[in-house]
């Protein structure tokens, strides 16, 4: 049986641009991704130079790890997102077309974006960290 999943945004605190303020969800099974890449099947980093391929293909990995556990993304409780960019327009196109994904439902829950100096690989711009909680 999937945990139930409670998301709270007090009135006390600011609004969101659609994620939630608290994710709660009583203890049971819990899956922790790795920071999921904009590698293809190969290994090779895709759209060097271009955050939206990249996003896209975060978005696929991200999508074939929450299936392989047997979840979705609205079992997702917890995600941080990276960008390389100390653009805040550039941080707010890459939430934007996360939100319009097929992955839209795991950026509801508790939710981070950081711009950050670099990452992993060479060329690469995004990377996802989720948390989701599973069925019994």
């Amino acid at each position: 049986m999937q945990q139930p999943i409670i998301r709270l945004n007090p009135a006390e605190l600011h609004s969101t641009p659609g994620y939630s303020h608290i994710t709660v969800v009583e203890a049971g099974r819990l899956a922790f991704l790795a920071g999921q890449c904009p590698l293809d099947r190969s290994g090779a980093v895709v759209g060097v130079d271009d955050v939206d391929a990249q996003v896209d293909q975060v978005v696929a990995n991200a999508l074939l790890a929450l299936a392989a556990v047997g979840a979705k993304p609205e079992h997702v409780v917890r995600s941080v997102i990276y960008v390389v960019s100390d653009d805040r327009k550039v941080l707010s196109a890459v939430w934007q077309r996360l939100t319009g994904s097929a992955l839209a439902a795991a950026f509801t829950t508790a939710s981070t974006l950081l711009g950050v100096a670099q990452l992993g690989f060479t060329g690469q711009l995004v990377e996802l960290d989720l948390t989701a909680a599973l069925a019994d």
